[in-house]
């Protein structure tokens, strides 16, 4: 769909599907720990989501509000990827 494959410099690939076990979203504190590895700092971070369009990216917000990341420190860049890889000078 996009022009070119690539992710936001800077960026942390962390897989909606990871946010789950058998269907569900796994415990509060295995989330915390999960996006902790992966470098979210839980006491004074903030964290952009994006995924390829802005849609599946919705899943990690959910994830992180049951992690207990605070809600006002998360967003989602609504273009995500296909916004982003449309400037050329990127």
């Amino acid at each position: 769909m996009d022009s070119r494959p690539g992710h936001i410099p800077g960026a942390r690939n962390a897989p909606w599907a990871g946010n789950l076990k058998d269907g569900r979203f796994l415990p509060g504190p295995e989330l915390r720990k999960r996006y902790a590895a992966l470098g979210l700092r839980f006491k004074d971070g903030e964290a952009v989501l994006y995924c390829g369009s802005g849609v599946t990216a919705c899943h990690d917000l959910l994830a992180l509000e049951l992690a207990g990341f605070p809600r006002s420190r998360t967003h989602l860049y609504e273009g995500s990827w296909s916004d982003w890889s449309k400037d050329a000078d990127r």
